[in-house]
């Protein structure tokens, strides 16, 4: 009976030190979580992967995040928790890169996938020349954040990763923007030649010097060859003739009409809903966030309870499920408003479809979908727009 009784007492004992300690880690979990929501609330932009765990009477911090303010933060309001804090979190770009934690793309497309696989999902595109910040490795992928913020992973072969120096180098070395949706380097100064790569429009190439009808580039990696200067414009000029005005954006984004449908195309060669509204900006001189989910939180919002007669071209149509009861809002689809009623979109292919139901066109699916409209023209530099001559990535400032 003794025995019982004190096997008893000491489960007693050992379930209440046992939850105890579990307190202790929920609390800290909840100001983790407070932290994360506070600085890295959506993970597409920002990293804050810490985990809690419980050895004995301490409380273990591990992870990995690239706000150095966001660790800071964490550990100070840990300081009033009744425990011994014990943490282990990276800061990234991690060490073992090095300095050279900036990189430039280095294909005419580079596939950026959600994790560090070939078979991953493909989460996003960059185009060549594009300045990128490089934040870990891992088995022959790198984790990049591009000029939309957007981070995900990259093969190897798809950036030259250069230092600070090298990469203001790249910014301010002369160089010319492919403008032609596809297009070809080649070996010399001849179609005829071989081919050194594929271009597509919006690909940046050193501009190394004229020969005849055709310009002397070169890749970020230093491969050399040729590309017809009648596709091309010199980039600094590209920077000051660019003017996103409403005849502009629609005449670009008309020239990808049929183009199809890629989840994770951002280039003229495939394309999903957010990647062919961000290229027919970006083609303008202005860069968009990634996705619709994120486009819709800039801009500003253009009155259609009453219906669509606000609208005007150039604005963006977002399309999913409006909050209701306990179910918050989705943002799954983007569009831009062409006028009369119609818009171009990509769903299937990059097509043309109507609000109008009388229109020929029209597609009740979206019209029923339709959650609201944001004026982008009005913003530029301003509510989340900016243009590429000012964003910090294509300066070198990040």
């Amino acid at each position: 009976m003794r025995k019982t009784i004190i096997f008893i007492f000491c489960l007693l004992i050992s379930g209440f030190i046992s939850g105890q300690g579990t307190g202790l880690q929920n609390e800290v979990e909840n100001v983790v979580m407070k932290v994360k929501n506070k600085f890295a609330p959506d993970k597409r932009t920002a990293i804050f992967e810490v985990k809690v765990s419980e050895s004995g009477s301490e409380i273990n911090l591990t992870g990995k995040t690239n706000i150095l303010k966001a660790k800071e933060e964490l550990l100070k309001m840990c300081e009033s928790i009744d425990a011994k804090i014990i943490e282990d979190i990276e800061v990234l770009p991690e060490v073992d890169l090095g300095d050279k934690v900036f990189g430039i793309v280095n294909l005419s497309v580079a596939n950026i996938r959600s994790k560090p696989n070939h078979p991953a999902e493909l989460a996003t595109q960059a185009l060549l020349g594009t300045p990128v910040k490089v934040l870990e490795y891992d088995d022959g992928f790198f984790r990049i954040q591009t000029p939309d913020e957007y981070i995900s992973w990259v093969d190897g072969d798809g950036i030259q990763r250069v230092t600070k120096s090298e990469l203001e180098d790249w910014i301010n070395a002369d160089k010319v923007m492919f403008l032609s949706e596809f297009g070809f380097v080649y070996t010399n100064a001849s179609s005829s030649g071989g081919r050194v790569s594929d271009v597509v429009m919006g690909d940046i190439l050193k501009l190394e010097g004229t020969e005849e009808d055709y310009c002397k580039v070169s890749f970020p990696d230093g491969r050399t060859g040729y590309v017809e200067k009648k596709f091309t414009i010199n980039y600094s000029e590209w920077l000051k003739l660019i003017d996103p005005k409403q005849d502009n954006i629609l005449s670009m984004a008309k020239m990808f009409m049929g183009t199809p449908y890629l989840w994770g195309g951002t280039s003229s060669k495939a394309l999903d809903c957010s990647g062919f509204t961000k290229t027919v900006y970006f083609m303008n001189g202005v860069v968009l966030p990634r996705d619709a989910s994120q486009q819709v939180h800039t801009g500003i919002l253009v009155d259609t309870s009453e219906g669509f007669e606000n609208l005007q071209p150039g604005d963006l149509l977002f399309f999913g499920r409006k909050a209701h009861d306990d179910k918050p809002e989705r943002i799954t689809h983007v569009a831009l408003y062409i006028g009369n009623m119609e818009y171009i979109h990509a769903s299937g292919r990059i097509k043309i479809n109507s609000l109008d139901p009388e229109k020929e066109n029209f597609s009740k699916y979206r019209l029923k979908s339709f959650v609201r409209a944001k004026r982008i023209l009005t913003s530029i530099n301003d509510n989340g727009i900016f243009t590429v001559d000012k964003h910090k990535f294509y300066k070198g400032e990040f």
